[in-house]
């Protein structure tokens, strides 16, 4: 029998643990809309507030995988490995990640979501390019994953509809923040992409949705230890954001940074740290190196001799994208009308960045959004980003700003410079992989 939902809110209320059949019957509900939204809220403050058990979290995990579609690979001969990142600022690794990865032997069916709040979205980045197809029917999202080894798409409405209901009434009732709802679903949605092996990338800093470093571990633990608990082999690195990942931070100038970085025409140095540990954990995970020395040097190869850059081309080309994307990308992406530099007014070392007003500045500029149902500027943004640590001289440029008019450039500049904090000593700078958790 279904047990009443106002039932399993009280349980979960009065502090106790969910047995297995009352979350996937409360889940039942929400997806059939039998549960209502204030049932949905009561559920998730009840959570928010007297947390879960690992068991109640893989239960939860699973039950929100099973409200839809689960993808299934039978006869693709390859391992099936993704990532997820919880977000940050110029944070583009998956559009180098994924092609690394199955230049190195992987298939990665990348299912990405947009940009929200300060962070930008990996989905918004891709629609940068003409003629991508974000959201394919899954017949060319298979053939595209068949043929590059990788493809980078949208959600689609049949994975893990649950969590999308639940997500969207949690959006609005402060309890975003809860480790077991956002582990949830994080990993419904990857479990229901089929897949075999999961890395994560969980940032940690004042760009970072988890500005303290010992949130970011718990959070990155929680996810480990229920992605291994719910059947996913799963590792997750605990990464720097006090400052933006890529010297870019947009959607098409993320891109031309991403082609760049493919091509080697230019590599920012933490990116290409933490895309190529990323890149060595996935190898690892999918059974493709049996150390991380031999990992390494099989990523690197892949990046190096332009493996990488053509499996991304042939993404591109399958999806709809231009099929001389790669060697003409800038012909190809929009640019911005108005384009400055953005110079500091004295000398000395960049000493801290608030990166998260970074992001704020690209959302001002209109290439972000502050509800889901924004459009978005996909040609605006930054670049040239001054990384920390970096000397300066009276006049030089922090930052070139890509604005849709002058008064737009000139707000932007303001807030750059505002973001910006120099100082006279040299600044000592920690590697951006701060941390390896295998659960």
């Amino acid at each position: 029998m279904q047990r009443l939902p106002q039932e399993i809110v009280r349980k979960k209320r009065d502090g106790l643990a969910l047995e297995s059949a009352e979350i996937a019957d409360f889940i039942l509900g929400v997806t059939d809309d039998s549960v209502t939204e204030g049932q949905i809220a009561a559920f998730a403050m009840a959570v928010f507030f007297n947390g879960m058990t690992r068991r109640e979290a893989v239960d939860l995990t699973v039950a929100m995988r099973d409200s839809g579609d689960v993808l299934s690979w039978p006869d693709i001969g390859q391992p099936i490995a993704d990532k997820h990142s919880t977000g940050g600022v110029g944070d583009n690794v998956s559009l180098m990640l994924a092609p690394i990865v199955a230049a190195c032997g992987a298939a990665v069916p990348m299912i990405s979501g947009r940009g929200l709040g300060h962070t930008g979205g990996t989905l918004d980045k891709m629609e940068a390019i003409p003629g991508y197809q974000v959201h394919p029917l899954n017949v060319l999202f298979r053939q595209t994953v068949t043929e590059a080894g990788c493809a980078i798409i949208g959600q689609t409405g049949a994975l893990a509809p649950a969590d999308r209901r639940i997500y969207g009434v949690r959006d609005v009732t402060a309890t975003v923040e809860s480790v077991p709802l956002i582990t949830a679903s994080i990993l419904s949605k990857k479990l229901a992409a089929g897949l075999e092996t999961l890395v994560l990338d969980v940032k940690t800093g004042n760009g970072a949705f988890m500005v303290d470093r010992a949130d970011a571990t718990e959070l990155a633990r929680s996810l480990a230890a229920v992605a291994n608990g719910a059947g996913l082999p799963t590792t997750a690195l605990v990464t720097d954001m006090n400052e933006p990942l890529a010297s870019a931070a947009g959607n098409a100038v993320e891109v031309v940074n991403a082609v760049e970085f493919l091509t080697g025409d230019h590599r920012d140095p933490r990116l290409e740290e933490v895309t190529l540990s990323l890149a060595d954990e996935m190898v690892l995970s999918a059974g493709l190196a049996a150390d991380r020395q031999t990992a390494r040097a099989m990523t690197r190869g892949a990046l190096d001799d332009g493996r990488a850059a053509e499996c991304f081309a042939r993404m591109v080309t399958g999806l709809g994208g231009p099929a001389d994307f790669v060697e003409n990308h800038r012909s190809h992406l929009p640019q911005a009308p108005v384009i400055r530099d953005i110079r500091v007014a004295d000398s000395g070392f960049v000493e801290r960045i608030d990166t998260r007003d970074i992001g704020l500045a690209v959302v001002a500029l209109g290439g972000g959004r502050t509800r889901p149902q924004d459009s978005i500027d996909l040609a605006v943004g930054l670049t040239d980003l001054a990384a920390r640590g970096a000397s300066v001289d009276a006049g030089d440029a922090i930052a070139r700003v890509h604005a849709r008019d002058h008064a737009a450039a000139d707000r932007a500049e303001k807030a750059v410079l505002a973001a910006y904090r120099l100082s006279a000593a040299a600044v000592v700078l920690e590697p951006p992989v701060i941390e390896r958790i295998k659960e």
